[in-house]
């Protein structure tokens, strides 16, 4: 739970999951993120070895992040969450009694 405890590291692992994002493509898929908060979660995923972080030797710097195979492995545990989110929200819009 400490890896993924916080809100925006869920989502961004969610959006990683369909392939490689630069900074600002990740920014505008995470939803109301500031930079500061996207980058401070990106350092710590990386840290924590769920993130890979490649800087292209370009001008502009060019820099794109994508998940290591621990984070990918996390698919299923953003897969069940998803699931049971659905099940909460169906079970909301009509409660059984």
């Amino acid at each position: 739970m400490t890896l993924i405890g916080n809100k925006w590291t869920v989502l961004i692992v969610r959006d990683l999951l369909q392939g490689t994002k630069r900074f600002s493509e990740l920014r505008r898929s995470v939803g109301n993120v500031s930079q500061k908060v996207l980058t401070s979660n990106l350092r710590e995923m990386e840290a924590d070895g769920l993130v890979n972080r490649k800087v292209y030797a370009e001008v502009p710097p060019r820099v794109e992040y994508s998940l290591t195979e621990t984070g990918r492995s996390l698919k299923t545990v953003i897969d069940a969450m998803r699931t049971w989110g659905t099940s909460y929200q169906q079970a909301m819009l009509h409660p059984v009694d």
